[in-house]
């Protein structure tokens, strides 16, 4: 049971690093100029479920490579 608890917790930290690290650097795109200043809050909502969107995916691709690292080392070539 334990390591179900450490497994999510890891998976957890993980999604939720991706997603800031994701918000952070599309922060650095400032798509706010390309549009109309009357539309803040909607851009910016935006910018956080693509965070959400992009940051899972890619913490779900870096956890299922670290997963089949562990498989191939377990097996054996």
């Amino acid at each position: 049971m334990q390591v179900y608890g450490i497994d999510a917790l890891i998976r957890i930290v993980s999604h939720l690093t991706f997603i800031y690290l994701t918000f952070w650097s599309l922060g650095s795109i400032r798509i706010e100029t390309f549009f109309k200043a009357l539309h803040t809050t909607q851009i910016r909502l935006i910018l956080v479920l693509l965070s959400i969107a992009i940051g899972f995916t890619a913490s779900t691709f870096f956890l299922e490579i670290i997963v089949l690292c562990k498989n191939l080392f377990i097996v054996g070539f």
